[in-house]
């Protein structure tokens, strides 16, 4: 066992990180650390060119290393008549041609996530996304996580960003799956059992146990999609055999794989244990990712509507999906194409691949109607929405309030799942028609060659390079600050940035119109509170999870609020509140949340790290130092400003 033994994330910051003092990382280190890629939607990008035209606009630090691509507010329909989603295209495309960004892709070519999955990354590497669902890439061994656009430009800018390493938990699968039991089912098993915001709360997720060898890359990918969902920062498998196979495939892009592996005795605070021998179909009820029943106790549930794709439904998926079809309407006529039945896959190169495996045809003879790749019903802001009220059966990864539309009703499930449950318009379980598929055609479909060469793979360990005589060295701060007075508006648990800024409003960009539209559909009349005093959000666990967007962010500062407390928040919100100085404290005491209530005089003294309240005080707990420094600095872009490309140095 090594003496200071790591977890495979650890090993990747480790071997990432710049100035380490010793040849090692643990949980709490505030690492500066050298950035693979970056990657970005249309949607972020949005912001992100503020930042961007606030720094000065300046090189992009690599032009080949940038990613973005055109994806989450796009479709035919809404390109040709919304001027909103005609700016957000515009702005991606001027910029891509002012840096020369190599990997752009304009509208309905690609979901971000699905191509860079597909052609780019690799084990190994460091990927910042500008989307929660950057996680993904931690199915072929990366270190990816999601984080605001102001982050992302920074990391765009400098090839550097800063991170503390994460607290670890391993989930450790055992059994084997059924034929057809995917990804979606594992996730939302392990959502089912640990909870939602929970375990893997701000957490790094490493996705262990004797199963995994016989998880596909595509099953991979769509755990550590969701990863986001768990609560996680993020979610990675150690890349082995079957990702090399995968990566063997490539026409390029597969030449700087990384394979490490945690150590013996790698420091995670727990281990669950999850056997998936008899896992069955799942879905998730309105209003949470780990509200789960199995396809038995939501059978017969009447639907309205079936959407399959968004980011987290991959080509293996689609494949089944089309092939639960064509068992299922063997002996039945074709449907007319239906408005509330829609499939859309998430790259050109997977609709080639269906098409030439004449899959499509199935989907239409079930009334599926064929769409362009992009994010559509996932997110609800485009030309396709699901009706208030309505019950849709999806194989997205989100299934939050008016997450598919205002007043949607969202279910969560598998592909094979929401094609057997479109057969009457009621939940049903797919493994009757399953079973029937012919796994050598399956596989075929998929383009996989069991008599292929597996590679040689050498498994890597972390290069550092310790300066003599040093010694690990904490940075120190004090936080100052002012002391604010207000209201309270009361919050509670996992309240998400779709609440806080629905998606229909992130192509805003000023704070003013922005906080007008804060809660919009939850509590419409936050804004006018704020105006009226109430300036100090309480809230309880998990503030701010689900999306990136740090327009949740800029919505509040643009409301007035001055400040937030919590008993947690998410990871990427609690950046993106640090990034733009709206200050935030952790409170744990369960006295001050009986007191905090609705409409109640509060006091928060920033220097101090205090919050009173009916005569008495409650102690939040210190941020780390690296966030001492930047709330000193005013925020990100200030200290950018002052400090140029040695920001890190400088607050580290």
């Amino acid at each position: 066992m090594a003496s200071h033994p790591m977890t495979l994330t650890q090993k990747i910051l480790a071997h990432h990180a710049q100035g380490l003092r010793r040849p090692y990382v643990q949980a709490g280190d505030i690492l500066q650390i050298k950035v693979d890629w970056t990657i970005a939607s249309e949607l972020a990008w949005n912001g992100m060119n503020s930042t961007y035209a606030k720094l000065g606009r300046p090189k992009v630090h690599d032009a080949d290393r940038f990613f973005l691509a055109v994806d989450h507010t796009v479709d035919p329909v809404t390109l040709a008549n919304d001027p909103r989603a005609q700016k957000l295209a515009a702005l991606s495309r001027d910029f891509a041609k002012e840096a020369s960004i190599k990997h752009f892709y304009d509208s309905n070519v690609t979901i971000l996530h699905t191509k860079f999955y597909r052609d780019l990354v690799q084990p190994g590497q460091i990927v910042l996304g500008a989307d929660s669902h950057s996680s993904s890439h931690g199915g072929l061994g990366a270190f990816s996580i999601g984080l605001g656009g102001a982050d992302i430009t920074a990391a765009m800018v400098l090839g550097q960003s800063w991170l503390e390493v994460p607290e670890a938990i391993a989930v450790d699968y055992t059994g084997e799956l059924q034929f057809g039991i995917g990804g979606k089912d594992v996730i939302l098993e392990t959502l089912g059992k640990l909870g939602r915001n929970t375990v893997a709360m701000e957490r790094s997720v490493e996705y262990r146990g004797a199963a995994v060898k016989h998880f596909s890359t595509d099953m991979r990918f769509t755990i550590a999609n969701m990863t986001a969902e768990f609560g996680g920062l993020n979610g990675i498998f150690e890349a082995d055999e079957v990702v090399a196979l995968w990566l063997a495939q490539r026409k390029g892009e597969n030449d700087r794989a990384l394979y490490f592996r945690a150590d013996e005795g790698a420091p995670y605070v727990a281990r669950y244990p999850i056997d998936l021998a008899r896992l069955g179909p799942l879905v998730a009820k309105p209003f949470s990712p780990d509200n789960v029943q199995t396809i038995e106790q939501a059978a017969g549930t009447k639907i309205d509507g079936c959407f399959i794709g968004a980011c987290t439904t991959t080509e293996e998926e689609l494949v089944l999906g089309a092939l639960v079809l064509e068992q299922a309407f063997r002996d039945k006529p074709a449907r007319p194409a239906s408005a509330k039945q829609l499939v859309v896959p998430g790259d050109l190169s997977i609709q080639a691949r269906l098409r030439q495996g004449d899959l499509w045809r199935h989907y239409e003879k079930a009334g599926f109607r064929i769409g362009p790749p992009g994010c559509s019903m996932c997110l609800g802001v485009a030309s396709e929405k699901a009706g208030p009220g309505e019950v849709w059966f999806s194989s997205q990864n989100r299934n939050y309030e008016n997450r598919m539309g205002q007043g949607s009703l969202a279910w969560l499930a598998s592909a094979a799942t929401v094609a057997a449950s479109s057969v009457e318009m009621k939940a049903a379980d797919p493994r009757p028609y399953l079973a029937q598929i012919d796994r050598a055609r399956y596989d075929k479909l998929l383009f996989r060659d069991s008599k292929a060469r597996v590679p040689e793979l050498r498994v890597t360990e972390p290069s550092i390079t310790v300066p003599e005589g040093s010694a690990a060295k904490g940075a120190q701060g004090t936080v100052t600050g002012k002391v604010i007075s207000g209201k309270v508006q009361r919050f509670g648990d996992h309240v998400d940035t779709d609440a806080i800024i629905p998606g229909e409003f992130c192509h805003l960009v000023k704070l003013e119109e922005l906080g007008q539209k804060a809660f919009h559909f939850v509590r419409p009349e936050f804004a006018s509170r704020a105006k009226a005093g109430q300036t100090v959000i309480v809230a309880g666990e998990a503030w701010g999870s689900g999306s990136s967007r740090e327009q949740a962010v800029w919505a509040l500062l643009g409301a007035g609020i001055q400040a937030v407390i919590a008993k947690s928040y998410a990871f990427i919100h609690k950046r993106n509140l640090v990034n733009e100085a709206l200050p935030y404290l952790v409170v744990k005491d369960p006295a001050f949340y009986e007191l905090a209530a609705e409409g109640v005089d509060v006091k928060v003294d920033l220097a101090a790290g205090t919050v009173s309240l009916a005569g008495r005080s409650f102690a939040a707990e210190q941020p780390s130092a690296i966030v001492q420094a930047l709330q000193r600095e005013g925020g990100l872009v200030p200290a950018i400003q002052r400090h140029g490309k040695t920001v890190f140095e400088a607050l580290t």
